[in-house]
């Protein structure tokens, strides 16, 4: 039907206020399962103060090598721009593949690979593929904050394992293996851990891909940190200790282990016929991931890997003194991180580490991320960042340890 532009006046209110104004969106009541996230609220807060010391970021310090550098120019200036195949840049499967089976004396071909963006959307992936209404996953309590979020998205609940820094937050297999009913679905293992820097021992790895392989049970390995084991242990990764891939998934990304995390290039590791699957997801997600990021990854796979020794040799030296001066913390119990950049402390039982996080903030300039940013069942720890100078770790606790002796909490710490 024709409108009439010339009587417009009389169908909407001279005022602005009485016309029509549309409502708030409508969001999918699954919206509601998105915690406010911890680790936001407190860089936020830190961005509003002045001199603060950040003991918060999750990303490496170091600059990415220029090797990597080098091919993502080249890329973009030889307009490598387009589009790649769906699972990703031939070159990167192709690497990936000869990278994986060197590590882990493998059989893996090209077809058991999925490129993503980041390993977030891997987890994405993975995870909404499987959550559904009555489906149960088991999780350690704390770890990583994208899984439990993403399984209630979907309809799935969420079982926790918790751990205790005065345990050095392993993980107890048996403990999981008893939680598995017949509405379990999949167990999620996050080693090296954020926020812990946990490493499962191999016989836990192995225990538990034997017993969840038996009983039915997916496993989904986030092993973003794998080059970061900053002791003389070999990394027991899924892929080493499952006996195939039937049932298994890896999630892992360069941006850890070469200091690449804004290039946003991550990848599945999983049987042929769940990366087809997954290749369909993906098209309906992120299609493909940056190609000519795609071709950094190439390069840091093939390129000089003394970057990832240096990060390592430093990232252990401030270990070892985080560790020192955890130790020598009113109230704190600290433990020996094996891999990561990452130390979570607890406090003294009842201590809210939320509140006392945001205060110590506020009045010292410290940054360090509560410990219900990654578990309902963690609100007394805190975790600790060192991928910062040794400088700024030194000035953060020498801003902490008299802050702690003051509060009434830690009282009888002094």
């Amino acid at each position: 039907m024709a409108v009439n532009l010339e009587s417009s006046e009389q169908v909407l209110p001279p005022e602005p206020g009485k016309r029509y104004v549309r409502d708030r969106m409508v969001w999918n009541p699954a919206m509601h399962a998105i915690p406010i996230s911890g680790i936001r609220r407190m860089v936020n807060r830190a961005a509003e103060l002045d001199d603060v010391v950040h003991l918060s970021i999750g990303q490496p310090d170091f600059p990415t090598p220029q090797h990597i550098i080098d091919a993502h120019i080249h890329a973009l200036q030889n307009g490598q721009t387009g589009y790649t195949m769906d699972a990703g840049l031939p070159e990167l499967l192709t690497a990936l593949k000869e990278y994986y089976n060197a590590k882990y004396r493998s059989t893996l071909d090209e077809d058991n690979f999925l490129v993503t963006t980041g390993a977030t959307e891997g987890i994405y992936l993975m995870i909404t593929a499987m959550a559904a209404p009555g489906r149960e996953f088991i999780i350690a309590d704390p770890t990583f904050l994208l899984y439990a979020p993403l399984i209630r998205m979907n309809g799935g609940q969420v079982r926790t394992v918790p751990t205790k820094a005065s345990e050095g937050h392993q993980i107890d297999p048996q403990r999981i293996i008893d939680m598995i009913g017949p509405n379990t679905h999949a167990i999620i293992l996050n080693s090296p851990s954020n926020p812990t820097g946990t490493v499962y021992p191999r016989e836990t790895i192995e225990w538990l891909c034997q017993e969840a392989a038996y009983r039915g049970v997916e496993i989904l390995s986030d092993e973003v940190y794998d080059n970061l084991i900053l002791d003389d242990i070999d990394f027991p990764s899924v892929l080493s200790c499952a006996i195939d891939l039937d049932g298994v998934a890896v999630v892992s990304s360069f941006s850890k282990t070469y200091a690449m995390p804004g290039l946003r290039v991550g990848w599945i590791v999983a049987d042929q016929n769940t990366i087809r699957t997954l290749r369909r997801y993906h098209m309906f997600t992120t299609t493909v991931a940056s190609t000519p990021a795609q071709w950094a990854g190439v390069a840091a796979l093939y390129g000089d890997q003394s970057c990832i020794t240096e990060m390592v040799t430093e990232y252990a030296r401030r270990r070892d003194r985080v560790v020192d001066l955890v130790s020598d913390m009113p109230g704190l119990t600290g433990y020996w991180p094996q891999g990561a950049f990452y130390i979570a402390p607890s406090l003294p039982a009842g201590v809210d580490a939320g509140k006392l996080a945001m205060r110590m903030l506020e009045e010292t300039g410290v940054c360090v991320i509560p410990g219900d940013a990654f578990g309902e069942g963690s609100s007394n720890l805190l975790r600790i960042s060192y991928s910062t100078s040794m400088d700024k770790i030194e000035e953060a606790f020498a801003r902490m340890r008299p802050w702690l002796e003051r509060q009434p909490e830690f009282a009888r710490y002094g």
